[in-house]
Parts: structure tokens; sequence; C-alpha cells
């Protein structure tokens, strides 16, 4: 875990300043399970007494919570943003989701502009390793899988920016990222030849990641969100059109 010992005449302030920044910068994650008392005064080199006055500051602003028989977790809560219905609705309704698009591809395009300029080497290999693991998985017959590989890999750009602001508002989206790459996902792969350019597009802006092309990052990311905004309106278009087709059908069989 990522603690270290601690050195300062306010212990307990010291510990709550050191969680209350890996939290803010997005190492430890909601719902994430701390060491134990014993472990975590170790490793930062506290008095239990200090730990308990800090985590007690820490759940009190609801920052961390205390699960019977089972721990100290960073606070859930810290994670969402909307309810769960209400992401449904975001994902499956066409009027939320072209909008939605239209918010990824500018913050995400943002996003990959700053992680071209501002983020480290090893911010890149993560990056690069993430895609790695979409080129096998595109392999494979598991489209929840490649979803979920998916939206890591959009959220690792979003890691690499550096700007925890923008890191919490997609984090707190997660579900609503997740849920929104499959339904884009299952409905692109209706389509001929669209799995194998989903993939290519995601290639093109690791690529331009690698070579810390900041402009080329930025329209990478645009170019994948309007072919997935045009492949989403075709399917519309193609659902529409087979609906008015099967009423056509079902009327011909009626006739005399």
């Amino acid at each position: 875990m990522p603690f270290k010992p601690v050195q300062s005449e306010k212990l307990s302030h010291a510990v709550v300043l050191q969680i209350e920044q890996l939290i803010l910068r997005g190492i430890l994650r909601p719902g994430e399970r701390l060491p134990s008392e014993r472990v975590l005064s170790e490793q930062m080199g506290v008095s239990r007494p200090s730990l308990r006055a800090a985590v007690a500051d820490l759940q009190s602003r609801g920052l961390l919570d205390s699960r019977a028989g089972a721990g100290l977790y960073v606070a859930d809560s810290l994670g969402a943003s909307f309810p769960a219905a209400l992401s449904q609705l975001f994902a499956t309704h066409n009027e939320a989701v072209f909008d939605y698009l239209d918010f990824r591809s500018d913050m995400e395009g943002l996003a990959a502009e700053r992680a071209a300029r501002l983020g480290s080497d090893t911010d890149l290999q993560v990056i690069d390793a993430i895609f790695k693991k979409m080129e096998a998985a595109s392999l494979a017959s598991d489209p929840t899988h490649e979803a979920d590989l998916d939206a890591e890999f959009h959220l690792s750009i979003v890691e690499a920016s550096h700007n925890v602001i923008m890191l919490h508002m997609m984090r707190s989206m997660y579900d609503l990222l997740r849920g929104g790459v499959l339904f884009n996902r299952q409905v692109i792969y209706q389509q001929r030849n669209k799995r194998s350019a989903l993939l290519d597009q995601h290639r093109a802006i690791n690529d331009a990641l690698q070579a810390r092309d900041a402009d080329a990052c930025r329209a990478a990311v645009k170019a994948h969100m309007a072919f997935v905004k045009t492949a989403l309106k075709d399917q519309h278009t193609t659902d529409q059109n087979e609906e008015v087709a099967r009423l056509r059908l079902e009327h011909e069989k009626t006739r005399k």
C-alpha cells in the first residue's frame, strides 16, 4: 500500500493530510479497503491513538467508512455521481446518449492533450499496457470484458492528465462510462467491420500519446467519438427502417 512514515508534531493531522492526498490524487479509490490498524500504524510510523484520531476525523467528514468485521474503507459515496436508474436512462436513450458522447469528446479530448504533455513515462506505459489487453480481448467473444478494458483505457488517459477535478469527475461517472461503452459496443457490433475500426481508433489514440503529440491525441479522441456517434445514428435509422418494413410485411400478409 502507498503509505509512508509520518514525521510531524501533530501526528494525527499529518495522517489525515496523507490519506486526503491519496484519495484526492485517485491513488486510493472509492470502496477500497485500507490495511488493518496495526499494519497502517506501522507503515505510517504513528501510534494507534494518533491513527484512531485521524480515522475518526476522516470518518466524520465522510471520507472513510468502517464496516463491522470487515475493516476500514474509502467511502463508496465518493464514487457516486448519478443514481443507477438515471445512469441506465442516460445509457439507453438517444437524446442523452448523444449529449453524453459530446461531453466525452470535449473532456477526453482535453484529457488526452494534457496527458501527452504532462503525463509521465509511467503513465504512458500504463495506457499502453491496457491497450495491449484490449488487442488481446478483441480476439475473444466477450464484449463485456472488452468494454471494461475500453473504459479503463479512457480512464487511464484522464488519470495521466494529472488534473484531480477531471479525474474525480470521470471516476464518479465510471458506471455511466462503462454502461455507455457497453451499450455503444453492443450496438456497433451489429454493424459489419465496425469492431476492428473501434480497435484501430484506440490504437491511433495510444500511438499519438506514446509519441506525445498533443494535437494528434485530441484529434484522435474526437474522431473516435464522432465515429461512435455516427454509428449509433446509423443503427437508429436502421432500426426505424426495419420497424417500418416489418409493419409493411405484416400488412401485406393480411391483404387479399
